[in-house]
C-alpha cells in the first residue's frame, strides 16, 4: 500500500448537523482551530444549506469569518444551490462542496428533487464556483444502501458520479450514509469505480452503524483508495437516513492508519484531546473507541478547564 491517506475532516459540518441542542458559534470555532492544530488540513467547516432545514449551521458566514485560517489548510463547506454559494461568497472560502444520493427515495428525501431534477442544479453551482476560481467535491449519498429502498446498484452510484465529474468537481467522496456496506461489497464497488475513474478522484465516507466502518476503510485502503471523510469523535448521523450513526471517528481511523504503518501528518494525542473537549461541550460520552480507551488509561492528553455546555 502506499505510505500517505489524506484525511478529510466533516465533523464540524456532518457531525454536528444532527444535534439538538446550540452550540455556540465560538465553540464550532474552537472545535476546527483545534483539528488544525493536530495537523488536519482538510476539514469541512460548515453548510450554507437553508437554515430552516438545518438550524445548527444557521451561523455558517460568522463560523468562517471568525476564523483564523492558516494558509495551508483547506477549509470547504456544502453548498446545495446559487442561493448557497452566494452566501459561502462573503466568506471568502475557495473551496465547496455539492451533493445528492445514488437512489431515487432519498434524493427527494434530502433534497426534494429527484435525481434528474438535482444536475442542473449542481451543475449551475459547480460551473459559478469554478469561474469564481473555487475548488469544487462533490458527494455521492447511500452508494451502498438506502434506508428507503434497500440496495442500490453500482451502476446507479457510477452514473452519478460520473455526471458529477464531467460538471467539473476534482473529487467524488463515495458514501455508505446507513453504514450497511461490508468489505466484500465495497473492495468491489471501489475496484470498479477506480477503473472507470481513477482512484485520485474518489474518496471513502464510511459510518459506522453496523461495526463495519474501520473494516471497510481497509478493504477501500487494499482497492487503491487513499481519501477518507471522518469525523472527530465519532460525531454525526444525516438528518434524511433513519437509524445512521456517526461517521468513522478520526481518532480511531487515525490509530488504525498509524498502526499500518500509513502517514497522516496528524498527531494521535490531540486529536483525542479534541474528541475529549467535544464531550465536554455536549455533555455525553462521544461513540470514538480510541478516545474512550486513552481515557481510561488517563492519557487522553491535557484537555484544559473548558466548561462549554450545548445550548448554555
Amino acid at each position: 500500500m502506499d505510505n500517505r491517506v489524506t484525511l478529510f475532516e466533516v465533523g464540524p459540518r456532518d457531525g454536528l448537523q444532527n444535534e439538538k441542542d446550540s452550540v455556540p458559534t465560538s465553540v464550532k470555532v474552537e472545535l476546527i482551530e483545534r483539528l488544525v492544530s493536530a495537523g488536519i488540513r482538510h476539514i469541512e467547516a460548515t453548510s450554507f444549506v437553508n437554515p430552516k432545514w438545518i438550524p445548527q449551521l444557521a451561523d455558517a458566514v460568522d463560523v468562517l469569518n471568525q476564523l483564523h485560517r492558516e494558509d495551508d489548510v483547506v477549509y470547504s463547506a456544502l453548498v446545495p444551490n446559487l442561493k448557497g454559494l452566494e452566501r459561502a461568497r462573503q466568506t471568502g472560502i475557495r473551496e465547496i462542496a455539492v451533493f445528492m444520493s445514488a437512489s431515487e427515495s432519498h434524493n427527494k428525501s434530502n433534497i426534494n428533487k429527484t435525481i434528474e431534477e438535482t444536475y442542473p442544479v449542481l451543475q449551475e453551482v459547480v460551473e459559478a464556483a469554478i469561474a469564481e476560481g473555487m475548488r469544487v467535491r462533490g458527494y455521492v449519498s447511500t452508494a451502498f444502501g438506502c434506508p428507503y429502498e434497500g440496495e442500490v446498484s453500482l451502476s446507479a452510484v457510477a452514473r452519478v458520479t460520473e455526471k458529477l465529474l464531467r460538471m467539473g468537481v476534482y473529487e467524488v467522496s463515495i458514501g455508505d450514509t446507513i453504514g450497511v456496506g461490508t468489505p466484500g461489497q465495497v473492495k468491489e464497488r471501489f475496484i470498479s469505480l477506480i477503473e472507470q475513474f481513477g482512484a485520485a478522484r474518489l474518496a471513502g465516507h464510511f459510518h459506522d452503524t453496523r461495526g463495519t466502518g474501520l473494516v471497510n476503510v481497509y478493504a477501500a485502503l487494499e482497492a487503491g483508495i487513499r481519501t477518507f471523510d471522518s469525523s472527530i469523535a465519532g460525531l454525526g448521523g444525516c438528518p434524511y437516513a433513519p437509524g445512521a450513526s456517526g461517521n468513522i471517528s478520526t481518532e480511531d481511523l487515525v490509530y488504525m492508519l498509524h498502526g499500518m504503518g500509513i502517514e497522516t501528518g496528524v498527531q494521535l494525542e490531540k486529536l483525542v484531546e479534541t474528541g475529549a473537549f467535544m464531550e465536554r461541550v455536549l455533555n455525553r460520552t462521544l461513540p470514538s473507541r480510541v478516545l474512550q480507551a486513552m481515557k481510561k488509561t488517563g492519557k487522553e492528553g491535557e484537555c484544559g478547564n473548558e466548561q462549554y455546555t450545548a445550548g448554555k
